[in-house]
Formats: C-alpha cells, sequence, structure tokens
C-alpha cells in the first residue's frame, strides 16, 4: 500500500470518527503541512514573527476541529489546510496593520525615501486576500485553483482531483486567474 492511499484511509477513518487514525495520520502528513507552511511563509514579509512550526500548529488545531469532515483523499485534505493557513496568514496579517496603526512604533516613510527601502517590495498578502476575494465573487472556481495551486503548492493534477475537474479545466483556469491576477495587483 503506497503512502498516499495509507494517508487516504486514516483520513476516512478520521472522517468516520476514529481518534486513533488521527494519531497516525499526523507523522505521516506533518512534513508535507511544513512544506506547505514555508511555502506561504516564503512569500510573507522577511521578519514574520510566525514560523512553519508555528503555521502547522494553529492549522492543525483548526483541523482537528473540523466536525462532520467527509474526507475524501490527501489532496482535498491538503487543499484545506493550505485554505486554514491563508485564513491564519490573513488574520495575522490584518492584526499586524492594526498594531502598525495604533501603536508607537510607526515608522513615517516620505515617498522620495519609499524607493530605498529595497529593489523588491515584501509581498502584501491582504491585497492579494482581498484581490481573491473579489475573483471569488465572480469565478470561484479560479478563486479555489489559486487557492490550491499558489497558496496550497498543489500540481496541476492534485488540483483537478480536489476540484472534480479537469486537467485543462484547471490548466486554463489557472492561467487566467493568474493573468487577472496580475493585472488587479499591479
Amino acid at each position: 500500500m503506497s503512502s498516499s492511499d495509507n494517508v487516504t484511509q486514516l483520513l476516512v477513518k478520521w472522517g468516520d470518527g476514529d481518534k486513533a487514525a488521527l494519531e497516525k495520520l499526523m507523522p505521516l502528513v506533518y512534513s508535507e503541512l511544513r512544506r506547505l507552511a514555508r511555502n506561504y511563509l516564503r512569500r510573507e514579509r522577511q521578519n514574520h514573527t510566525l514560523q512553519p512550526t508555528a503555521l502547522v500548529n494553529e492549522a492543525y488545531l483548526k483541523l482537528i476541529d473540523q466536525k462532520n469532515a467527509r474526507w475524501q483523499n490527501r489532496a482535498q485534505f491538503y487543499g484545506v489546510a493550505a485554505q486554514l493557513m491563508r485564513r491564519i496568514l490573513v488574520d495575522h496579517a490584518r492584526q499586524h496593520q492594526a498594531a502598525k496603526r495604533g501603536g508607537s512604533n510607526q515608522q513615517q516613510v516620505s515617498i522620495t525615501s519609499a524607493g530605498q527601502l529595497g529593489d523588491k517590495p515584501d509581498p502584501d498578502l491582504l491585497a492579494l486576500h482581498e484581490a481573491l476575494e473579489e475573483l471569488k465573487t465572480f469565478d470561484p472556481q479560479q478563486e479555489r485553483i489559486v487557492e490550491l495551486k499558489f497558496f496550497g503548492g498543489l500540481s496541476i493534477e492534485d488540483t483537478a482531483e480536489v476540484m472534480g475537474i479537469g486537467h485543462a479545466t484547471v490548466e486554463r483556469d489557472w492561467k487566467m486567474a493568474r493573468a487577472w491576477l496580475r493585472r488587479k495587483l499591479e
């Protein structure tokens, strides 16, 4: 039996209420969850206070709170984990921005010195999140594909499996969503 088959079986058992399955499952999925967390955090600012382990732990707590989850396969599980990690980081970014606005450590940057802060600005997770929320209003499928591929690091095949759509549809929508997001965020 392959590792992914074993993960799928444990997910199904866990979904059916078997607590022992969860204990067997976590060592099998932990390294992949850390890889997802590293992917997310690589796109964050350099001085981010969350580390991959903390992000995985927060996502784990939310995953085990999933009531009546009907796990179908490992790709679906990782898709949900990626979605939870995105939400955790968005909440964290909002708290960070609120603290910056209300804190006394605000750094004032003039327009002339703004260009000297770095060659490449830190990605703005909140702007991306807002753009994805807008994309979801007119094309929820494209928004979900971006979430699974960009944030979750799922392959085209895994994304198609999670969503129950064809490989070519995922490729087409991925390309269209990236172009729309690029225009929106520029």
